[in-house]
């Protein structure tokens, strides 16, 4: 049997295990399928170390290269479904990936995209899996994950952050497990939910650790907030990750859709990605109870910080203290610890690092010393160790010799009840250096475009020190926003960049 399924496939070989819309495995047929991928992929002369490079959609055959991969020491690259083929060239060229796996639906963008490497395309690749044998290799050794950041300034990174080590013992896994266990809720039993992404670190992992510890997985190939409820109540769904932006989705839908919801089940929702409005977790948690997990994560070296609904509510601000073994410190711009309340940079002292692939620059930038690295955010510490974030260090607008931080006035927009979302910049100020002003998502029925600048200044001015006030607005018809939640600040910079504001 494939290692790390091996004790769940011989305990409860016929259990359902992972589903999509259109297959269902138990775990006696996953652990088949995952070794017939082993075969098929070591058969195209993959050693190890080699990259495999995924470009699919939610569905149950990417956990099975996935986990084709973590047994045969190979390297899996999920890759951005929505990119284009110069974007997918770059990722694949950049990984090395030596065999690139797509589905039918990216099949011509992919092929654009690869040139010269072996490409499976999903369902054609099925006579190669039959005739591949089902029985595990006999040199099974784990392999590894490199995921690529979004990408906001430049090319994306590859990112190492060692949660899976190519050629390490299986039992490092095992005890990755149980700590997923016992400090971060992944449960054992039950049934997760993936409804995004699956190519985004924290919906991967929050997928691919229930799994790996016994829960059965049901995917989705994208989220639809109607039909995320009744899959819910349905499959009676015990754990799932959402980001704020899904939290915002399912707060506007009906009330009648709503309240048909039961949701008794669900026992942890895991939640961040990006900051949550105070209004909107606040809903969610008179709506579903003290389920909500949040975190503060990053690609680069996961979860760092753990709040639950209890704490949360006694101290709205903050996303937490430091999870074991991670230690939380606060650095004036010199590198030297501030005090407790003092904001500066946030970084993190671990063991063991990270490192981004092709990019030793770059990695040696994040880490102020060995094991003591960054994601890059401002915030405090208050006297108990919460960490409370204002920003990122490169969001950060000078205004007339004053830090304002985004997050803040995003915040306190967000607070306004006929606003959906809003996004916060600096421009350029021939007086101030910079300016805040604020791109606003409304709801026009509430808020009519004609009394909106004034109905929000108000709102501001009554929250918001006056130099944090935004100088002016524009109303949006969507703020941009990746499918992790996050705002895609470098659009509006570059939409807006020319305007007289």
């Amino acid at each position: 049997m494939a290692h790390l399924l091996s004790a769940i496939a011989a305990a409860r070989p016929g259990e359902p295990a992972v589903a999509d819309d259109a297959v269902a495995h138990d775990w006696a047929t996953l652990d088949e399928r995952v070794n017939r991928w082993s075969h098929v992929l070591r058969g195209l002369g993959l050693r190890t170390g080699d990259a495999v490079a995924i470009v699919a959609g939610n569905r149950v055959e990417v956990l099975e290269v996935l986990l084709a991969c973590l047994h045969t020491g190979l390297t899996a690259v999920p890759v951005n479904w929505h990119l284009t083929a110069r974007e997918i060239a770059y990722q694949v060229g950049d990984s090395g990936a030596a065999v690139v796996v797509c589905d039918p639906e990216r099949q011509p963008v992919v092929v654009a995209a690869v040139d010269r490497r072996p490409l499976l395309v999903l369902g054609a690749v099925e006579p190669l899996l039959a005739a591949a044998s089902g029985e595990p290799p006999e040199d099974q050794t784990c392999g590894s994950l490199m995921l690529y950041t979004s990408g906001t300034t430049g090319h994306p990174k590859g990112v190492i952050n060692g949660l899976f080590t190519t050629g390490a013992p299986f039992l490092r896994v095992s005890r990755l497990l149980a700590y997923a266990g016992q400090w971060l809720a992944v449960p054992g039993s039950g049934t997760a939910l993936l409804d995004g992404p699956w190519y985004h670190s924290a919906q991967l992992f929050f997928s691919l650790l229930p799994l790996l510890r016994g829960c059965r997985l049901v995917i989705r190939p994208h989220f639809d907030p109607a039909a995320t409820l009744a899959l819910i109540d349905r499959e009676r769904v015990t754990a799932c990750h959402f980001v704020p932006t899904h939290f915002v989705r399912l707060l506007r839908l009906p009330p009648a859709v709503r309240d048909t919801f039961d949701g008794s089940s669900l026992q942890v929702v895991w939640h961040g990605g990006a900051p949550c409005p105070i209004p909107v977790k606040r809903r969610m948690l008179d709506w579903w109870g003290p389920r909500l997990l949040e975190y503060y994560a990053a690609t680069e070296g996961g979860v760092a910080t753990l709040i639950d609904s209890a704490e949360w509510l006694a101290r709205p601000e903050s996303v937490g203290r430091a999870v074991p073994p991670t230690e939380i410190v606060v650095v004036d711009p010199a590198g030297h610890p501030v005090p407790s309340g003092v904001t500066g940079r946030v970084y993190l002292r671990r063991r063991r690092g990270f490192h981004y692939h092709n990019a030793p620059d770059k990695t040696a930038a994040a880490h102020l010393s060995r094991g003591l690295f960054t994601f890059g955010e401002l915030g405090h510490l208050d006297a108990d160790g919460y960490l409370y974030l204002t920003g990122r260090r490169q969001d950060l607008i000078l205004s007339g010799g004053v830090n304002v931080y985004p997050a803040e006035v995003e915040s306190v927009l967000a607070e306004h009840p006929a606003v959906r979302d809003a996004a916060v910049l600096g421009v350029p100020d021939d007086e101030w250096g910079e300016r805040v002003v604020a791109l606003v998502e409304v709801d026009t029925a509430r808020l009519p475009a004609a009394t909106a600048d004034a109905e929000l200044d108000r709102h501001c001015r009554t929250r918001l020190a006056g130099f944090k006030v935004p100088r002016a607005y524009r109303l949006l018809a969507e703020v941009p926003r990746e499918p992790t939640g996050k705002i895609r600040k470098e659009i509006l910079r570059s939409q807006f960049a020319e305007d007289a504001w």
